[in-house]
């Protein structure tokens, strides 16, 4: 945000030249956030003044010799609003606090360190988020120093179905130790409805760490009433306080024949002031299908209208299993609540495989479980068991340069059917099947800063999506048409067949047209005898594709974490070793380089 100008405004009585000038100087370098911070803290300082309260009592201050830094690696963001949490609250608390991306942060500063805080999510087959890649491999290497001096927690994000459950997080925990470190408390491993567990943590780290990173101090400085360093405007819409939007447009955009129900979802933002970029995704609060609530309550002869407490709230058994719970999702922790309420030996055996309860969960519900293991339990019990419900994230599929106050989603309905009984997606069946447009839907934005057009609007861009990772290219070359950007664009797009699956196909080649896109490799794996994928066409096209990185394309992924971001990767290897003439060893090293340039980016799961 650029300084005022018109000092026209100002009563020369009230500020002289100089002093205007060292105020505009000092304001330059923030945003609005803390623009609007700063006019409330400055406005109550001069209440305090008026009512001769400026000689505030002793308060805390930082100690000179130790300082607090928080290092978050965040895939979707979640990380990353943990570490902005812990910040405000520890500088509430009167300890100064260092909040770096692990992307940004030096590696070698850690031997500097004094007490350090991990904040760390963990995606696909356990791997670090894209931003904590480097600091991660550094820790786990040969160069990492000792660290007899440093004090460290750490706090990872995950998902208990997934088999390496905040993997990164357990890294960074155990080298920090073998380093030498002191861990001050134990690390916290956060499932997905990570909010209280988080906030537990939050709280007790910071009780902790007061009085050994606060000193006493005589120095007046003013702590305001009632002040928070918390940054996020009223107005702002989170996760937390979701914006009630619109359906505007629910289409599908598969042919009749396809094998896939493919969705485009457009939402009206309209008076809500929210703004988003390319890249970013939007999460979507969903409610469950009353149709599934039912099938619990007849499985577990639970009457629906019985009482359960949520906390703070007492509603119906049934309005909880549509509004509050995880039911389309299969996860351990049920398994485990259910066994305890209501024993079974071969239920058992099977939780006890954690491999085989993997692959069982993977193909069904929650409900599912209770067909097949029937027990009596209560809906005190049944409550207990549940998780809560969590958003489900979808890239932004438009760019609101084009789209203005709207929002673009591509949705895949998941849907499928275990022992005769049709099973869908929590969030895509909602979106698809039982929203109507004109109905309201919660939402807000999830940034995703490690997913980004190039600064230079000339830089050549490669984009590989196959399947629903087409949505944010679609947003990107809306942003790079409005941008009249000259830099060229290549699109790997793959789905099962030409004729039934080709997502928005009409706007692709108006692009192409326009000169927007300048060339499309097209993938569609049943349309001949050998299925071919994005891969295939990347190495068909390797020389082509390397030539484009050495003149400095940014390379772009986005859909299926668990085999096609891998494929792509290893088709990449192949090409950078091929046409750079380079062991399969230097062209990870080439891909490493491009990663931490921010020219090799993925928005996958």
């Amino acid at each position: 945000m650029s300084s005022p100008t018109n000092q026209a405004v100002v009563p020369t009585a009230v500020l002289n030249d100089s002093q205007w000038t060292q105020i505009n100087n000092a304001i330059a370098p923030l945003n609005r956030d803390q623009l609007t911070w700063m006019s409330g803290y400055l406005a109550g300082l001069a209440n305090q003044q008026a009512a001769g309260a400026i000689a505030a009592p002793t308060v805390e201050a930082v100690s000179s010799n130790k300082k607090l830094t928080i290092l978050y690696g965040s895939q979707t963001g979640n990380a990353k609003a943990i570490a902005q949490e812990y910040k405000a609250k520890a500088e509430n608390a009167g300890i100064a606090v260092n909040l770096q991306n692990m992307a940004d942060y030096k590696a070698k500063q850690l031997k500097n360190e004094t007490h350090v805080v991990v904040v760390v999510s963990t995606h696909g087959e356990g791997d670090a988020p894209d931003d904590a890649v480097e600091l991660h491999e550094f820790v786990a290497s040969k160069k990492a120093p000792k660290l007899p001096d440093l004090s460290f927690a750490v706090i990872g994000l995950g998902d208990t179905s997934y088999e390496f459950f905040c993997q990164t997080a357990k890294d960074f925990d155990q080298r920090l130790e073998a380093l030498g470190a002191k861990r001050v408390a134990d690390r916290v491993d956060c499932d997905v409805d990570y909010d209280s567990a988080a906030e537990a943590f939050i709280d007790q780290l910071t009780t902790m760490l007061k009085d050994e990173l606060t000193a006493k101090s005589q120095s007046q400085v003013v702590q305001l009433p009632g002040l928070s360093t918390v940054s996020s405007a009223a107005s702002e819409y989170t996760k937390k306080n979701p914006f009630p939007a619109t359906l505007s447009e629910s289409l599908k955009i598969t042919g009749r024949d396809s094998i896939k129900d493919i969705r485009h979802i457009e939402i009206s933002l309209e008076d809500s002031g929210i703004q988003y970029q390319p890249g970013d995704a939007v999460g979507i609060w969903f409610t469950n299908d009353p149709q599934l609530a039912d099938e619990f309550l007849s499985l577990l002869d639970i009457d629906g209208e019985e009482t359960v407490s949520l906390g703070d709230e007492s509603l119906s058994i049934r309005q909880a299993l549509i509004d509050k719970f995880e039911l389309t999702l299969g996860y351990p922790t049920f398994v485990k609540s259910y066994l305890e309420t209501a024993p079974n030996a071969e239920l058992q055996a099977l939780f006890e495989d954690k491999n085989k309860l993997r692959e069982y969960l993977a193909e069904r519900q929650i409900v599912d479980v209770i067909r097949e293991f029937p027990a009596k339990i209560t809906a005190e019990q049944l409550a207990r068991a549940l998780r809560p419900l969590t958003p489900r994230l979808y890239s932004i599929a438009s760019s609101q340069a084009d789209v203005e106050d709207e929002v673009h989603l591509t949705v895949a309905l998941v849907e499928y059917d275990v022992d005769g009984n049709k099973r869908q997606g929590g969030a895509s069946g909602f979106l698809s099947n039982r929203l109507d447009e004109g109905q309201q839907v919660k939402v807000f934005i999830e940034e995703n800063n490690n997913f980004r057009l190039p600064e230079n609007p000339d830089t050549p861009v490669i984009m590989v999506g196959p399947g629903t990772g087409i949505a944010p290219f679609r947003a990107f070359m809306q942003q790079r048409a409005e941008d009249d950007a000259q830099g060229k664009n290549w699109l790997f797009f793959g789905n099962p067949s030409f004729t039934q699956d080709f997502l928005y196909q009409t706007e692709w080649q108006r692009f192409v047209k326009d000169g927007v896109v300048d060339k499309v490799s097209l993938a569609f794996s049943r349309d001949q005898k050998e299925k071919i994928y994005v891969q295939h066409r990347l190495l068909e096209n390797g020389e082509e594709v390397y030539q484009w990185l050495e003149e400095g394309a940014h390379f772009y992924v986005c859909g299926d974490a668990t085999h096609m971001a891998k494929d792509v990767h290893d088709a990449l290897v192949s090409i950078v070793a091929k046409f750079g003439n380079k062991s399969e060893e230097q062209a990870e090293e080439y891909l490493t380089e491009l990663r931490k340039a921010k020219r090799y980016q993925k928005d996958v799961y």
